[in-house]
């Protein structure tokens, strides 16, 4: 065994079994035994040395001549035949030359995977999914663990990372009008709102917000969790490749969450606040369909529907007749909702059930993470410490779509970085700057969409620079919640964002504080969880 097995002992105190190496197998009689030649030419061993002999070469032997009569007092030897050949050993190396290092034929084995790790965790994961356990390592290479022999590995093979494709088109790549498109189909149910609000309109509510806020609060808030869960079951179909599967979720999922939403809605209303609950019922059918539509990638039939909520344009100035009003509001849900019955076509033609998915309780953390999100979206809207009023909620709606294109192109850049950097110190670095480029950009877009909506909404009051700050740490929390949901990382961005909600709603006044300290959470969180390479690994 070479020394270089041993560069690094072994954490156990177990003694280590020899591994075998082969050895020549000598055959005594056979060595010994003179080769025919010698023989025949040597028909008697020959005398041995006197013990003080002096120091001069003996003379050489030379054959006698054919024909010459054998020396007196010397026998001739007999006419016998010779005696069989003895077969020689086999050849094998000399003894002092040492087996093979078992190291070097796993390296060769791995080299391909090795030789484009960034960092040796990679490799130990690697080989712990193979199979290999410590005690097979400890007897088989003489490691003590798998992240030894990993760093081993990671030492002897050098890095070779291939060039990244000249075009991009993997799985992270996304075109920004699709996702702009996204962020319209987000926001224009904002318009539902203008069109309803005369026929929403009453007396002074409780908790001192305008009649009927509650039940549409509670409505959305309930659909939002609900359809957060379901959207992620129908996308872990999806991921299966089971589209059929992925439909017929959806359609016992979405009704189920519009008969939730409703229920909800109609259990928060209080006297005089009927009209508001029937809104929320059809906001919560609507927010059903649009998330079949989404899910199954319809933005454009979900944009036609929505397309007579452009009639509310004109209620900015002037005052629509009322049943104009309701008759836009209607046409729009019943489009939205025949769109998503149509999409649902394969759910329906496929009644067998098919291999079991996912189980209901995983989930539950996306559903908690839409409660907490929505909580903050909300408290931006309706909240005197924020921006105040509908621009806040627009500017938010409007930047998911950016947002989500901005958290494709970070899953990007870091695959292109792994790809081409050969530290793990780089690597970081790399990530770390990507990370702080895409923040900035979907905090700078959030600023733009906030100051175009106070330009456009009616008598919208002008936002202060801490309110800004305020809302710019807001949509810090909601985009970093977004990137360790994307990454696998939900109950952590769940907890934080439901902590900042709470602390929002208990004490107002404490919003600035909560939302920094949210946003700083996550941040770390962030940092912490993507500079580790095997994070981007798909």
């Amino acid at each position: 065994m070479s020394g270089s097995l041993w560069l690094k002992p072994p954490a156990t105190t177990t003694p280590l079994p020899a591994i075998p190496r082969p050895r020549r197998c000598e055959n005594p009689a056979a060595r010994a035994a003179p080769r025919p030649a010698e023989r025949a030419a040597h028909p008697h061993p020959p005398a041995p040395a006197a013990p003080f002999a002096p120091d001069t070469p003996p003379a050489p032997d030379t054959p006698p001549a054919p024909g010459t009569p054998p020396v007196s007092g010397t026998p001739a030897a007999p006419d016998t035949p010779p005696a069989p050949d003895t077969p020689p050993a086999p050849d094998t190396p000399p003894a002092d030359e040492l087996a093979g290092d078992p190291l070097d034929e796993l390296a060769e084995r791995l080299d391909g995977f090795v030789a484009v790790a960034v960092h040796p965790d990679e490799i130990a994961a690697i080989l712990e999914s193979d199979g290999m356990t410590d005690d097979h390592i400890r007897l088989t290479y003489g490691r003590a663990d798998s992240f030894a022999l990993a760093e081993d590995l990671y030492a002897r093979v050098e890095r070779r990372h291939p060039e990244p494709a000249a075009r991009r088109g993997g799985p992270w790549h996304s075109e920004l009008a699709g996702c702009l498109l996204r962020g319209l189909v987000f926001a224009l149910p904002g318009l539902a709102y203008v069109l309803a609000a005369p026929l929403l309109a009453g007396e002074q509510g409780r908790s001192g917000l305008p009649a009927g806020t509650l039940p549409l609060l509670a409505g959305a808030v309930t659909g939002w969790v609900w359809n957060q869960a379901l959207a992620h079951r129908a996308y872990t179909w999806l991921g299966l490749g089971d589209r059929p599967a992925a439909a017929r979720a959806l359609l016992v999922g979405a009704p189920a969450g519009a008969l939730a939403g409703t229920a909800v809605a109609l259990a928060v209303a209080g006297p005089g606040e009927t009209p508001a609950a029937v809104f929320a019922a059809g906001q919560s059918l609507y927010l059903a369909a649009a998330t079949v539509l989404l899910v199954l990638g319809r933005e454009r039939a979900l944009l036609c529907a929505l397309s007579p909520l452009a009639g509310a344009v004109p209620a900015f100035r002037w005052d629509l007749p009322d049943a104009l009003r309701a008759g836009l509001l209607i046409a729009s849900l019943a489009a939205s909702a025949v769109c998503a019955a149509l999409v649902l076509r394969p759910g329906v033609q496929r009644g067998a059930r098919g291999r079991g998915g996912p189980p209901p309780a995983v989930s539950l953390p996306y559903g908690l993470f839409g409660l907490g999100s929505g909580l903050l979206v909300l408290r931006a809207g309706v909240g005197d410490t924020l921006v105040g009023g509908a621009g806040a909620v627009i500017a938010l709606t409007l930047s998911m779509g950016p947002a989500e294109w901005l958290l494709y192109r970070f899953r990007d850049e870091s695959l292109a970085r792994l790809r081409t950097l050969t530290t793990a110190r780089e690597f970081r670095r790399a990530v770390t700057g990507t990370l702080v480029l895409c923040l900035g950009g979907y905090l700078t877009v959030l600023l733009a969409l906030t100051l175009a909506a106070t330009l456009v909404w009616p008598d919208a009051p002008w936002p202060t620079l801490p309110r800004l700050a305020t809302l710019l740490l807001i949509g810090s929390v909601l985009w970093l919640g977004l990137l360790l949901q994307a990454f696998g990382a939900v109950l952590s961005a769940a907890a934080v964002c439901l902590l900042a909600a709470a602390a929002q709603t208990a004490l107002p006044a404490a919003g600035p504080v909560a939302a920094g300290g949210a946003a700083a959470l996550l941040a770390v969180l962030s940092c912490v969880l993507l500079v580790r390479p095997t994070v981007h690994r798909v």
